[in-house]
């Protein structure tokens, strides 16, 4: 379950709704990891401290390990291809707005130029990197990066932070197609929704969803000021929601027996 904040569709108040989101398949986990590290490589790239550059390698590293597994790019580029393909079914609908429409369907299509461009291989300059893989290796052990353990790192944090940030800048670029493209994917996907308010009778609700229509996203949200949160489980067959109340971090959540309200947000 990912817990998410889109600037593009949620308000910036403090008093903004928390939503919960629960991915329903493999390719839909791996795309919310990715834009999750990717916002904390990017934001912490920005930052001026070691402390900053330090959180900004991690995500980076991270996002490394994540693509290893499978063929990221291929993935990203069949859902690209996938939502132009969807889009352009509305282009002969009534009701539509066309200047949106071809703008949605444009940038789709220079987020896939862009990606294609890449090359199978556009990861190689960071995982052929010895001084990534020298800090990767050491991150699998508690307290592995310190100075002692690798002076070349701590040398490296401890120059000019324009150089620092400006290097980063260059080895986040190398992942920008792919992350960018993930991050508008999930966007779509977030706005291809139907939002329903529902209770959950006794703290639990169960949902079943249609086959003909599989469901890749579950969204859950609830007001600012709640003390409850949802535990969520599921696939693409069905979805079963439980209601929490969380007191403190001495205590464990329990499970509520009262009606809850909430907003749910299927996503296709």
């Amino acid at each position: 379950m990912n817990s998410t904040f889109d600037p593009r569709t949620e308000s910036l108040s403090e008093n903004a709704p928390v939503v919960y989101e629960q991915p329903l398949n493999e390719r839909m986990r791996t795309f919310l990891r990715l834009e999750f590290l990717y916002g904390q490589a990017s934001y912490h790239g920005e930052g001026l401290s070691p402390w900053s550059t330090r959180a900004a390698v991690a995500g980076l590293l991270e996002i490394l390990a994540i693509t290893a597994r499978g063929d990221s790019r291929s993935d990203v580029m069949k859902e690209l291809e996938r939502h132009v393909n969807v889009l352009r079914e509305f282009q002969s609908k009534s009701g539509v707005d066309p200047a949106r429409l071809n703008s949605l369907i444009s940038n789709l299509g220079r987020l896939r130029e862009d990606l294609n461009a890449t090359g199978g291989n556009f990861m190689a300059p960071l995982r052929d990197s010895e001084f990534l893989s020298a800090i990767k290796h050491r991150s699998t052990i508690p307290g592995g990066t310190c100075d002692f353990d690798l002076p070349d790192y701590s040398y490296w944090l401890n120059r000019p932070a324009e150089v620092r940030t400006a290097e980063f800048a260059h080895w986040l670029g190398l992942i920008r197609p792919l992350c960018d493209s993930i991050v508008e994917l999930l966007w779509l996907t977030r706005q291809n929704a139907k939002r329903k308010s529902e209770v959950a009778a006794g703290g639990i609700y169960q949902l079943q969803f249609d086959r003909e229509s599989p469901c890749q996203l579950v969204r859950i949200t609830l007001p600012a000021d709640t003390d409850l949160f949802p535990e969520i489980s599921g696939n693409q067959h069905r979805c079963t929601v439980r209601f929490l109340n969380w007191t403190d971090a001495s205590r464990r959540p329990v499970h509520v027996e009262v009606d809850v309200p909430f907003m749910l947000t299927r996503c296709t």
